[in-house]
């Protein structure tokens, strides 16, 4: 499935460009399958703030206080959700939440995601593998916070329901992983 993200109405860059993202369900290996997620950027690396590659990634709070690719899980019927959050470094975060903004607590992961950024001079994008449950139907969320060299901020997702970029509102899950 590819969706196109739009910014919220408040961060529109100058110029502009575009964000795309895909998410794909495969192989059930047990008790999990794997999410694979793309992000893309339809400008030159060069343009934005993309921490190089760090030597040994690791989970890493704050990540989208500069640019960061998110993923929003909520099982279908639930009101609990989890938020993965992706560097261009390759460092990660996984947050469990039990309602909206509540309950936040770091989720147990026993595999950590497999994260790498690939550079096409005219676009990048970032690439993002999870292990999730496979028996599970879920709703999902897929937004991002892309920092410019001028530090100008763009906050990016599938809807913004709001006046202001909130990516943990209800109403953001639009999309169905199949």
């Amino acid at each position: 499935m590819r969706f196109e993200l739009q910014p919220h109405p408040t961060t529109v860059p100058h110029p502009p460009f575009s964000l795309w993202a895909s998410a794909e369900r495969s192989g059930a290996f047990g008790e999990t399958a794997t999410l694979n997620l793309w992000f893309g950027v339809s400008a030159p690396i060069g343009r934005f703030l993309v921490p190089g590659p760090s030597e040994s990634p690791q989970r890493r709070d704050e990540l989208w206080r500069t640019t960061c690719f998110e993923c929003f899980l909520k099982e279908v019927g639930e009101d609990a959700y989890q938020e993965w959050n992706f560097a261009p470094s390759g460092d990660w975060a996984a947050y469990d939440f039990v309602a909206e903004r509540e309950g936040m607590a770091p989720a147990e992961i026993v595999n950590p995601p497999y994260v790498r950024v690939e550079d096409n001079l005219t676009w990048w994008g970032l690439g993002a593998t999870l292990s999730i449950p496979a028996d599970r139907r879920f709703r999902l969320s897929l937004s991002a916070v892309i920092e410019e060299e001028s530090g100008r901020r763009s906050f990016w997702a599938l809807h913004h329901p709001g006046e202001q970029p909130d990516f943990h509102h209800p109403d953001c899950f639009v999309a169905k992983l199949a």
